[in-house]
């Protein structure tokens, strides 16, 4: 599966609910063809190798005596139903995965998603062939601090922050809440004043500039 494909229809439907003004904008600075987030940082590669090194070092020794490929994320079937034969499609990396949950995350920063804003962000993600993956991320929600665990490298832990202060800058306003949501994320990648205040305002410029 095309993880930038994957990412890219989530940002979609994150960024693209009804009522964001600059949601149109903030789609082009994160997943636009020219001088995008995601190519102009590398974050999947990035991601993909450090959440690569952390998921090995920290798994438990008898999961490490275990041979063969790590198995495909994908959800648990619901009790009773029939299990389905998983295509190759559904499966992406586990950095793919961590940007997808903290993509959510943000996207539901000031409270709950609704209904339509869920719906909205389903349809992009069926488009892309990932619509299991990203329903069993919305209905198991995956805690901040487990979300970034393991991200050490300083311009990783930056293309973090851009990412979710993007998807949240696509109201225009940053609410309560929201403040509230990115100063934890702060706290946890360990950027100070300084660092959240240059990428804010770098995002903000990229954003009015697409």
């Amino acid at each position: 599966m095309d993880a930038e494909a994957v990412l890219g229809a989530i940002l979609r439907g994150a960024v693209g609910g009804a009522g964001r003004k600059s949601g149109k904008k903030a789609l082009r600075y994160l997943s636009g063809r020219r001088h995008s987030w995601l190519t102009a940082q590398s974050i999947l590669a990035a991601a993909g190798v450090a959440w690569g090194v952390y998921e090995a070092a920290t798994r438990r020794p008898d999961d490490r005596a275990s041979s063969g490929a790590a198995p495909p994320r994908l959800p648990p079937p619901l009790p009773g139903a029939a299990v389905p034969q998983a295509p190759a499609a559904t499966v992406i990396s586990e950095g793919a995965v961590r940007l997808v949950q903290l993509a959510l995350s943000a996207a539901r920063a000031d409270g709950q998603l609704s209904d339509s804003e869920r719906q909205l962000i389903l349809e992009h993600a069926r488009q892309a062939g990932a619509e299991s993956i990203v329903e069993h991320e919305l209905t198991n929600p995956r805690p901040l601090p487990q979300i970034v665990a393991g991200a050490e490298d300083a311009a990783l832990k930056e293309g973090l922050y851009r990412l979710a202060y993007a998807i949240v800058r696509a109201d225009e306003t940053v609410g309560g809440g929201e403040r509230i949501y990115l100063a934890r994320l702060a706290q946890l990648l360990k950027l100070d004043a300084a660092s959240v205040g240059r990428l804010e305002a770098e995002v903000a410029a990229g954003i009015d500039e697409a």
